[in-house]
């Protein structure tokens, strides 16, 4: 899954290359803890932040926690919870890094929003590749770290920080202990909620081809792993619509190992809501302490009063740090095509072998029209058209209405028209092919005019068919 899909079409110098971490600095304190302002690169020119919270006594191994962004918007790392998180942490001996995260904080440029990633797709590299080196820079940080006990290393994260929790603690076996908190679902209650996965990196390209997030879950086992979520979360993985798939079914590989403990559940009732209030925080102290060996927390310590402002927490990026499109341009201006041969022969046999490529890129299947049912007509004012639901040999299915003029000949050429904002929004076109004596089939394949879904967006349920490997052509 790594090599295959998440790193695919990323340089392996990249990839492999070691964490390059900048000291920028300490803010003391003296309630047990200090911070360490922290810059980072994720690759070559895209440099990011983070906030180390150290306890004030730091000596021989301690655990370590890394604490990652949901979508926190303008403050990012300095968001209240993330801070009460990690001061709580660092109270309790534990060395806690919070990292920043695209589209938000010190990344909340316009041209680092999560839809730009698509632009990565786009010059052969996987979107998830970028999101995934970013968390796991943090987490090389900590394993590196002179003070941290590698076999005491933890994660934990809301929302996308739940997603990204399950993704690297799955995928990265450094992870002894992780904590998602509402941050994915099952590929069969996405099909049904749709919206809760609606970012490219949770519904990248391949992903879940032959696996699925329930999967992910499987392999934390027998690691210590508690899922939080909420009971009437308004914004995504409703504790109800999720817990079948990603708790009670996975239960069993923990048992394999005789660890059914080490597999835990909490719903969050008070406030209900997508959160990481102190009901949630509490429950992962608990969960830490446990299995980091360290006394039990049963109750948050009150900090309030050491809440860092935004401003406090800034770190500083290079004035010409990449974004998220800026690397793809730069990906796509390292793209070398050869030139097209001049000679006749050469150049269908080049032009062969280009289609063949684009068709492995775009999995192009042909299929057939296995039913064409006539829905309804009209033949007046010198036109004449016919409607139809068209089945497809690969089960999907479209509508289009042939038009022409009552004078045209049957022989008439024959234009398909398609139109992103469906075939109605296609009439000018439409009008100019008919008026020029042509036949017009205007066709509203899926996802489009017809067969738009109402809720939510079309690009919601797209995003999961790229994720499962499909294609809709």
């Amino acid at each position: 899954m790594l090599n295959d899909i998440v790193f695919h079409g990323w340089p392996k110098e990249w990839v492999d290359a070691p964490p390059q971490f900048k000291d920028l600095g300490v803010i003391g304190s003296s309630r047990g803890y200090r911070l360490r302002k922290l810059r980072y690169e994720i690759v070559p020119g895209f440099w990011s932040t983070a906030i180390l919270y150290e306890p004030a006594s730091l000596t021989g191994k301690v655990p370590a926690i890394l604490s990652v962004n949901g979508h926190a918007f303008l403050e990012g790392k300095a968001i209240e919870y993330k801070q009460k998180l990690c001061i709580n942490y660092a109270k309790r001996g534990i060395l806690a890094l919070s990292l920043e995260w695209f589209g938000f904080g010190e990344l909340s440029q316009p041209e680092n929003g999560h839809d730009f990633a698509a632009h990565l797709d786009l010059v052969g590299a996987s979107a998830l590749g970028l999101f995934y080196l970013a968390m796991r820079r943090g987490l090389d940080y900590l394993y590196d770290h002179p003070n941290v006990d590698r076999n005491r290393l933890g994660m934990t994260g809301l929302s996308g920080g739940g997603w990204q929790t399950i993704v690297l603690s799955a995928l990265d076996e450094r992870v002894s202990v992780a904590v998602p908190v509402a941050g994915y679902g099952s590929l069969m209650s996405n099909i049904v909620h749709p919206a809760d996965t609606s970012e490219i990196e949770e519904d990248a390209t391949d992903f879940r081809a032959g696996q699925d997030y329930t999967f992910l879950t499987a392999m934390r086992a027998p690691r210590p792993t508690l899922l939080i979520y909420n009971a009437e979360d308004d914004c995504c993985f409703r504790s109800p619509f999720v817990k079948q798939d990603i708790y009670e079914g996975i239960k069993p590989f923990f048992r394999l190992y005789r660890k059914e403990d080490a597999f835990a559940w909490h719903e969050n009732i008070d406030p209900g809501t997508h959160n990481y209030e102190i009901d949630n925080r509490q429950a992962s102290y608990r969960f830490f302490t446990r299995y980091f060996d360290l006394p039990m927390a049963e109750r948050e310590i009150p900090i309030d009063a050491e809440i860092k402002t935004y401003d406090e927490l800034v770190v500083g990026l290079p004035k010409d740090n990449l974004t998220v499109l800026g690397l793809a341009r730069k990906m796509a201006q390292e793209i070398k095509r050869p030139a097209i041969p001049s000679d006749d022969s050469q150049r269908r046999a080049w032009a062969h072998s280009e289609r063949e490529k684009l068709k492995t890129v775009v999995r192009y299947q042909p299929i057939t029209v296995e039913s064409a049912w006539k829905m309804n007509n009209t033949k007046n004012k010198g036109l004449e058209s016919l409607s139809y639901r068209l089945e497809f040999s690969n089960q999907l299915s479209a509508t289009a209405v042939w038009v022409k003029a009552i004078t045209s000949p049957d022989n008439a050429p024959v234009t398909i028209v398609l139109n992103d904002e469906g075939k109605k929004s296609a009439a000018a076109k439409v009008s100019s092919r008919v008026n020029r004596g042509e036949q017009v089939l205007a066709v509203d394949l899926l996802f489009t005019g017809d067969t738009t879904p109402e809720k939510p967006s079309p690009a919601d349920y797209a995003l999961i068919v790229g994720n499962i490997a499909e294609t809709t052509d």
